[in-house]
């Protein structure tokens, strides 16, 4: 868990670094869709690549003594997840994201399997659902032959159960539904939860910004 907590810290300071949790980049499909791909610093990601091998190595030595150990199950969700994450948003990559996705949501159905308290599991589980989900017909068709089920409001319900019971990633699953409200366009939930994020964190200015741009918006008529 050492090393994957690392990781996740490195790919966090990217997104900050990059913008890439500013909420206006996934208003809609098309807004997503255009994004840049970005330039990430390769010493971060040499170090990203090192800490969740490090976490992979770790959690199968272990996993082949001890086949359900909960720790090594959750290091390996929180791996491909996390690499799924670097694909998608920092290199473009969206089916390598699918694949490293699925993957996620595979150990976490097994994490689940043997701990169905692990809250933190649910964010695979649920992004993975709601990403198919919100996926158009046809494309959603191909993914489903691939192995990858969808269910938008199913995946919203999991993100929920993280949101309000997780132990590590209570934060993330939160900022992950606050994305899906302004998708939805529900601004009134999305500023509530960015509101708690920015009590919560108030040394941390991506959530005030946040909200300014959701206010700025309503106030323009942009947002509902």
């Amino acid at each position: 868990m050492g090393p994957a907590c690392d990781a996740a810290g490195l790919l966090f300071s990217e997104f900050n670094r990059l913008g890439v949790l500013e909420t206006q980049f996934y208003e809609d499909d098309q807004t997503f869709a255009a994004r840049k791909k970005l330039i990430p610093d390769p010493s971060v990601r040499d170090r990203f690549n090192a800490a969740l091998d490090q976490a992979e190595n770790k959690a199968q030595v272990l996993l082949a003594r001890k086949p359900k150990d909960s720790n090594a199950l959750f290091a390996m969700t929180l791996s491909a997840g996390l690499k799924a994450d670097y694909a998608a948003m920092i290199e473009k990559h969206n089916l390598v994201s699918l694949h490293y996705t699925k993957v996620a949501d595979e150990w976490a159905g097994q994490l689940l399997a043997v701990d169905p308290e692990c809250y933190d599991a649910h964010v695979a589980t649920g992004f993975s659902k709601y990403i198919v989900g919100s996926m158009a017909t046809p494309v959603r068709w191909l993914v489903r032959l691939g192995g990858i089920a969808g269910d938008k409001q199913a995946g919203i319900t999991e993100l929920r159960l993280t949101a309000q019971h997780g132990h590590y990633l209570a934060p993330f699953a939160q900022i992950l539904l606050a994305i899906a409200y302004v998708r939805d366009k529900n601004r009134t939930d999305a500023r509530q939860l960015l509101v708690a994020l920015r009590d919560e964190f108030p040394q941390n200015p991506l959530f005030a910004r946040e909200i300014a741009h959701l206010d700025a918006g309503a106030a323009s008529g942009i947002h509902p």
